[in-house]
C-alpha cells in the first residue's frame, strides 16, 4: 500500500468515525479518563500517596465542601484517589495490550502467511492457551510470582493474545490471495516484505479494532485481581479501592462514595472502549451494518410483502 493510499484511507477513515454518534461518544469518554490520568496530579485536589493525620470523624467520612467524594477508610479524599487510580489501571491496560497485541499479530501474521503444518501448529497452540481459565491461572502465577505492577502486566499480556492471533490470521488469509500480494511475488519481493509492507498495512484496522477490546480486558483483569488482593499494595488503582472498600467496612457502613467512584470509573472506561471498538469495526466492515434488519426501510417492505397465494387444489372428479 502506498503512502498516498494510506494517506487517503486514514483520511476516509476518520470522516467515517466522526459521522458515528457512538464513536464520538466513545472517543470522548476515553479522551476524558486519559486527560484525567495524565494530569492527576494538577487536577486532584489532595496527594493520595502522602502521609496525612487523620482523626476518627475523617475515616469513611461523607461528601463535604472539602472532600466532594467523601473520604475514605484512612481519611484520604477519595475523589484524589480515583483521579490517580485512573494512572494505574490506564498503564496496566495500554502495557498488557501493547504485549498481547505485538505476539497475537505475529503469530497470526506469520500463521496466516505460512499456511500448512505451521498454520496447523500455531493454531493449536493458540486452542491450547484457549481452553486454559486464564483468571485462575492468573491468580496462580502472581501468587507466586509476586503482586508487582510488573508481574501483574507481564502476566495480563502473556495470556491475552490469542483472540488477537485468530483475528489477524483470519485478515491474513483473505488478503495473501489478492492481487497486488501475487504482484509483488512476482516481481520479486521476499516473504518478510510482503507481510510488512502490504498485509500488516491491509490487517491494521482490524488489529486497532481488537485492540481497543484489549485495553478494556487488560483493565478488567487488573481490577480483578485487585478486587481479590492479588494487586500491588503500594499504587492505587480502582480495583484496589474496591477491595479496601469490601474489607474495612465502606458496605456495612453504607459508605457508597468509596465504592461507586472506582465502580463508575471502570465502568466509564469500559463502555468508552467498547464503543469505539464497535464502531472501528463498522468503519472497517461495511457489512456488519448492511443487513437488511438493521435498514428500517427494508424491514417496512417485508412486513407490508403480502404473501404469495395459494395453488387452488383441484377438485375430484366424482
Amino acid at each position: 500500500m502506498s503512502d498516498v493510499s494510506s494517506a487517503s484511507f486514514g483520511a476516509t477513515f476518520w470522516r467515517t468515525f466522526f459521522k458515528s454518534k457512538m464513536g464520538i461518544i466513545g472517543l470522548v469518554m476515553l479522551v476524558t479518563v486519559i486527560f484525567v490520568a495524565v494530569f492527576a496530579p494538577l487536577i486532584a485536589p489532595y496527594d493520595p500517596y502522602a502521609i496525612i493525620t487523620a482523626t476518627t470523624e475523617d475515616v469513611l467520612a461523607p461528601p463535604s465542601p472539602g472532600h466532594l467524594l467523601g473520604q475514605d477508610d484512612t481519611g484520604r479524599d477519595v475523589l484524589s484517589s480515583v483521579f490517580h487510580g485512573a494512572r494505574i489501571s490506564l498503564l496496566v491496560g495500554f502495557a498488557a495490550s501493547s504485549i498481547g497485541i505485538v505476539l497475537g499479530a505475529t503469530v497470526g501474521m506469520i500463521a496466516g502467511y505460512a499456511g500448512g503444518r505451521v498454520d496447523t501448529v500455531l493454531m493449536r497452540f493458540v486452542d491450547g492457551i484457549l481452553v486454559i481459565p486464564s483468571l485462575p491461572l492468573m491468580l496462580v502465577i502472581i501468587a507466586v510470582a509476586g503482586r508487582g505492577i510488573t508481574n501483574i502486566i507481564l502476566v495480563i499480556g502473556l495470556l491475552s493474545w490469542t483472540y488477537m492471533a485468530r483475528v489477524v490470521r483470519a485478515q491474513v488469509l483473505s488478503v495473501k490471495e489478492r492481487q497486488f500480494i501475487l504482484r509483488a511475488r512476482a516481481i520479486g519481493v521476499g516473504h518478510i516484505g510482503i507481510m510488512i509492507n502490504h498485509i500488516l498495512p491491509q490487517a491494521l484496522p482490524v488489529i486497532f479494532a481488537e485492540a481497543t477490546l484489549d485495553i478494556s480486558y487488560a483493565i478488567l483483569s487488573e481490577a480483578t485481581l485487585s478486587f481479590l488482593g492479588l494487586g500491588d499494595p503500594t499504587l492505587i488503582s480502582w480495583g484496589s479501592m474496591l477491595n479496601r472498600a469490601f474489607l474495612r467496612g465502606a458496605v456495612t457502613r453504607g459508605a457508597w462514595w468509596y465504592l461507586v467512584p472506582p465502580g463508575l470509573a471502570l465502568a466509564w472506561v469500559t463502555l468508552g472502549l467498547t464503543l469505539v471498538s464497535n464502531t472501528i469495526q463498522e468503519v472497517v466492515n461495511p457489512r456488519l451494518k448492511t443487513h437488511h434488519l438493521f435498514d428500517d426501510r427494508k424491514m417496512v417492505m417485508l412486513r407490508r410483502r403480502k404473501p404469495a397465494p395459494s395453488l387452488p387444489v383441484d377438485e375430484k372428479v366424482s
